[in-house]
């Protein structure tokens, strides 16, 4: 399945070192889930761009980014090596 390319926005945790999500950049922080939401802490934005299936990220593959944005409206990027997921 092919994405097309979206305009995305990520935010950065205060509370959790190199934990990111990235949002639709019309999407709102504060709809993601509670649990999420309680867990990732304040959240700062850290930057803005279009996301396509080609485009070279540091720690995520871009289609596993562009499929969680579609299914479920987030995408959670966790510190390498992180096995403890964020209870949503």
């Amino acid at each position: 399945m092919t994405m097309r390319s979206t305009e995305v926005k990520v935010m950065r945790s205060a509370r959790r070192a190199d934990t990111y999500v990235y949002l639709p950049v019309d999407a709102n922080f504060e709809d993601l889930p509670e649990g999420l939401r309680r867990v990732f802490g304040e959240a700062t934005e850290f930057l803005q761009f279009t996301l396509d299936e080609t485009r070279r990220l540091a720690q995520a593959e871009a289609p596993d980014v562009l499929k969680a944005l579609h299914e479920q409206g987030f995408y959670l990027q966790l510190p390498p090596g992180d096995s403890h997921p964020v209870d949503q």
